[in-house]
């Protein structure tokens, strides 16, 4: 059974060098060396993990809270970079190009170069970006970009605004508790839950019925409370063009993100169907040492179908309307 991964993470000199100076950093010097492996470490860890493909994205803190013209450069450098590592080992990596979301327009500049010109299957970008929510018109040639290149794009988890740290998450007697509570605890998922039905609320998806999205971590606490939205579907005038149930069945899809939760992916397939699942370790956070990330999808309660829909297929079949230009292009800057 082959095992596609999609949120699995990467780091750059110059990235790190950013962030640093910024007094940011990723972790401790142990996870700063995997993140910036791309090549036999990292291979070693997905052979341990029982991982045959990661698709490589940056890690966060990314792009979205650095000025335009520094995260333009940045992404411009990992692309290049994630590109060259793909062309070592094609059978091994792909990846998603890395998007400068604080320049709209080089951003969709930016997804259309790494699907057409580097072989990329899709775009990765962190949530709200400075003053803007994901569904503020500035995006909109993102969106229509991606739908014309058939690209999935990848909402990952940014940091919830300085305000908003200070208001409900500080306060906890440690820093490093006030981060986990804003961050990877809750914070980080409330953000981007709200950016998702922002897609939807703020009307993105019927701007661009064909917009496909990818989110992690079980589908970042909407999921959990998609019927008590629907109260919401009330509200709106003029009304949405759909339910708030068929957009997540119809424009989104979800990955565990290393929580390797067999409740959590029933619920998952309760909701919104098998077809919509993909895998990924988020790697390098979560431990998959000795086979963790195959023993999951290993679970009895999966028939072997959907077992390697979850694992592979569902990616393959989203990413077929991008392969032919991921294979036309050249896999290397």
């Amino acid at each position: 059974m082959k095992i596609i991964c999609l949120e699995e993470h990467v780091s750059t000199p110059a990235l790190a060098q950013a962030w640093t100076a910024r007094s940011r950093a990723f972790g401790g010097e142990h996870l700063l060396d995997k993140l910036a492996d791309l090549s036999e470490r990292r291979l070693a860890d997905m052979d341990d993990a029982g991982v045959d493909v990661q698709v490589l994205s940056l890690t966060g803190p990314g792009l979205e809270a650095l000025p335009a013209d520094e995260a333009v450069r940045l992404a411009h450098d990992a692309n290049d970079r994630i590109a060259a590592a793909i062309a070592r080992h094609p059978e091994r990596l792909q990846g998603f190009v890395s998007l400068p979301t604080p320049d709209p327009a080089a951003a969709a500049a930016e997804l259309r170069r790494g699907v057409e010109d580097m072989g990329f299957r899709g775009g990765f970008m962190f949530g709200r970006v400075g003053d803007r929510n994901v569904d503020h018109p500035a995006f909109d040639e993102l969106w229509e970009t991606a739908v014309a290149l058939r690209s999935p794009i990848y909402l990952h988890p940014a940091e919830p605004p300085h305000s908003v740290k200070q208001a409900y998450y500080a306060g906890l007697g440690t820093d490093e508790a006030d981060f986990m509570f804003a961050g990877g605890g809750i914070g980080w998922h409330y953000e981007t839950g709200v950016q998702l039905l922002r897609l939807i609320y703020g009307r993105v998806f019927d701007r661009y019925p064909d917009l496909q999205i990818i989110v992690g971590h079980w589908g970042e606490v909407v999921l959990f409370y998609a019927e008590r939205l629907a109260l919401l579907d009330r509200s709106m005038r003029p009304p949405l063009d759909r339910s708030v149930m068929d957009y997540l069945r119809e424009n989104v899809h979800y990955t565990p993100s290393g929580m390797f939760s067999p409740r959590y992916l029933k619920w998952t397939i309760d909701l919104v169907g098998i077809d919509r699942i993909m895998f990924s370790t988020d790697y390098p956070y979560i431990p998959t040492v000795g086979g963790a990330a195959r023993a999951f999808l290993e679970d009895p309660h999966l028939g072997e179908e959907d077992r390697h829909k979850i694992a592979h297929g569902n990616w393959e079949r989203l990413t077929s309307r991008v392969a032919g230009r991921a294979a036309a292009g050249s896999g290397s800057p």
